[in-house]
């Protein structure tokens, strides 16, 4: 990513900086000072890097840029921890993050792209339409001003917000390097969750990586006429041939499979439903998390948590590993497109 004739220096893995460094005459051994200044202590200015000499300091604000995010619109949940954020990009565009609170520690889920070209029927996030991808910077710098403002940690990272990840692969596994880098914030990727509806090429190439991130594949029907209907990328990638994948990943990489599923009344939570779920993953390492479906205006949409419970209930008597989960920041409309759509409107 570039601003004007400038780099975004927050994009750089640390052998990539590295080797920058060098070729405009500078020590490699630098690049550890800026990497620490960037990532560990989430400076925002070349300025700030007060152990550079002036001179260096001023050829980074020269060559370089460090991408800023503004917030502009912020929201506290008063009825549990969570916060969510609006952020402005430099061109104009915005993002949403939401900071969770969890028994098991601090969750924050970030975007990855601006708007989404999936078409998900039941998603917020795909009606304005896509955008653009994020860099790897303005995905981490989501991250780090939540954390900087809210004064909380963030123990696990969620790739589930606007955007489809997989669909920005390179960025996201560059942000995967950076944010799981020992000379930075050193976060285990075992606690990075990536949720994807299915790009089975792109899951394909995760899996070759072994990175150790947990993958969540959004699921929300068993049936491919009922999945193509509310999940258009089932119409080039069907769930046969996802679920095919899905066993391919968890043989290869030794880690388990989290199932989204959005249980919407009348679409997709009949016991016929629960049923041809219970088939369709008979023998896979996995664990489904049922979501009553977001109610968006533009869609008639709807979940009740009793449906909800009468679905797990019906799983679980056909012994799948099954959770429902908490609904946090419902006050604040803590979905994610929600916010981004009322404001722009």
């Amino acid at each position: 990513m570039q601003n004007g004739e400038k780099i975004d220096i927050l994009s750089m893995p640390f052998e990539e900086l590295s080797d920058a460094l060098g070729e405009i005459g500078e020590k490699k051994f630098r690049a550890g000072q800026i990497f620490t200044w960037l990532h560990e202590k989430k400076v925002r200015s070349f300025s700030d890097m007060t152990n550079l000499s002036l001179a260096l300091r001023e050829k980074l604000e020269e060559k370089y840029f460090i991408p800023q995010l503004r917030i502009v619109r912020k929201l506290e949940s008063k009825k549990d921890p969570t916060i969510k954020y609006l952020y402005e990009l430099p061109d104009g565009n915005h993002v949403e993050t939401v900071f969770m609170e969890y028994n098991h520690g601090n969750s924050i889920c970030v975007s990855t792209q601006v708007g989404c070209k999936m078409g998900c029927t039941f998603c917020a996030s795909t009606i304005a339409g896509f955008r653009r991808d994020l860099s790897a910077a303005e995905i981490l710098s989501q991250i780090y001003r939540a954390e900087d403002e809210s004064g909380r940690h963030a123990d696990s990272i969620v790739l589930m917000g606007i955007g489809e990840p997989l669909d920005n692969y390179d960025n996201v596994v560059r942000f995967l390097t950076l944010v799981s880098d020992q000379r930075g914030r050193a976060q285990s990727l075992r606690h990075v969750s990536l949720s994807t509806c299915g790009i089975v090429p792109r899951i394909k190439q995760l899996m070759e990586l072994k990175l150790g991130v947990t993958l969540s594949v959004s699921l929300h029907s068993p049936d491919n006429a009922h999945r193509s209907s509310i999940m258009p990328v089932n119409r080039r990638w069907d769930v046969n041939e996802l679920i095919e994948t899905c066993r391919e990943y968890t043989e290869f990489t030794g880690r388990r499979i989290s199932f989204e599923y959005a249980v919407i009344c009348g679409v997709n939570d009949s016991d016929e439903d629960a049923a041809k779920l219970a088939n369709l993953l008979k023998g896979l390492s996995c664990h489904i998390n049922l979501i009553p479906v977001n109610s968006i205006k533009e869609r008639d949409y709807r979940a009740d948590r009793r449906s909800v419970e009468h679905f797990a209930a019906a799983l679980e008597k056909r012994r799948m590993n099954v959770t429902v989960r908490r609904t946090l920041g419902a006050d604040i409309d803590a979905a994610c497109g929600q916010l981004r759509r009322e404001y722009e409107i």
